[in-house]
């Protein structure tokens, strides 16, 4: 058996891809190039392939993670070159390396994601500066967030590693933000981004890197 990591992007062609289809998409794809996929034991078997950190409806990517275990040796360039031209248009395959069978999975592995926000705001940047200034000195930010469940009640700021201005033309402007992965939960750019005081919905979430423990 082999395990292999394989980097790849996902832009704005499948920005509205549930994670589901997502891995549906990577299944499919991977039988059709013929790749010997290992699967998991028990009553319904299912082909060990697991993402990083699952990419919300609406986002794009640069820096998706996934690793997918295979029955037999493959060398990474025969399986880029066997698994690219089986994918549509929108995700593309940067890297394909190879991981220990013993390591841990790579989703507990997952300490930190940054991202690019972009924000329609009246807010001068002087005011963005001053928020983020804000937001990072407060010892908390207690935070509710709505599920079909319930209400959850939360202290936000943990989830907080960093914030930073980048640029703003017009009424347009572009934050970064590495947001913190863990037990206390996962850190969400457009909460973070109501917290800051922007009253409108992120126009786009461009998910720039994921860092590994």
């Amino acid at each position: 058996m082999q395990r292999l990591r394989i980097r790849f992007n996902r832009g704005t062609e499948l920005k509205f891809l549930s994670h589901l289809d997502s891995m549906r998409l990577w299944e499919r794809a991977f039988r059709r190039a013929g790749i010997p996929l290992a699967y998991s034991e028990g009553f319904t078997p299912h082909p060990r392939i697991s993402l990083a950190l699952p990419l919300s409806v609406g986002m794009t990517s640069e820096a998706e993670i996934m690793d997918v275990f295979i029955s037999r040796w493959i060398q990474p360039q025969s399986f880029i070159s066997q698994v690219k031209g089986q994918l549509p248009q929108g995700i593309a395959i940067l890297d394909v390396s190879l991981i220990g069978l013993e390591e841990p999975s790579l989703q507990s592995q997952v300490c930190s994601i940054e991202y690019k926000v972009e924000l329609e705001t009246d807010m001068k940047a002087q005011e963005i500066e001053s928020a983020i200034k804000k937001l990072l000195s407060a010892q908390e930010i207690p935070w509710q967030h709505l599920r079909d469940t319930g209400a959850r009640n939360y202290d936000l700021r943990p989830l907080v590693d960093d914030l930073w201005f980048i640029e703003q033309h017009d009424s347009l402007c572009l934050l970064g933000m590495r947001l913190n992965s863990g037990n206390r939960g996962t850190g969400r750019p457009e909460q973070v981004t109501r917290a800051l005081g922007f009253s409108k919905h992120p126009r786009n979430i461009h998910r720039t890197r994921l860092l590994l423990s």
